[in-house]
């Protein structure tokens, strides 16, 4: 697959923990083919980092402003970060891959 290759980082606030958020962006950035990462914060937010197509990315960033049934989301904020190749992290995560942190 080509195209232009994007990651991001996004805070997502409100109710957005214990409404099982993290297993549903890893599941919805699985399915757009997307590789990160995601987990929850002492504040109450949830913390992801995402990488793939931009057209992926961009899908994924407006889904998390909708979350699973349950949850409340009432802010999220994105930084755009250097893609280099779209790797995640320490770049051992690619393209479909997806962790889970608590």
């Amino acid at each position: 697959m080509t195209g232009h290759r994007r990651k991001v980082q996004a805070r997502i606030y409100g109710n957005v923990q214990g409404v099982g958020f993290r297993a549903w962006a890893r599941d919805e950035a699985t399915g757009l083919g997307l590789a990160g990462w995601v987990c929850n914060e002492a504040d109450g937010a949830v913390t992801t980092q995402i990488a793939g197509l931009d057209e992926a990315v961009s899908t994924m960033i407006k889904r998390l402003w909708e979350g699973p049934a349950g949850a409340s989301v009432s802010k999220v904020d994105i930084e755009e970060l250097v893609a280099e190749n779209a790797s995640v992290g320490s770049g051992s995560l690619h393209e479909g891959e997806f962790g889970l942190a608590s």
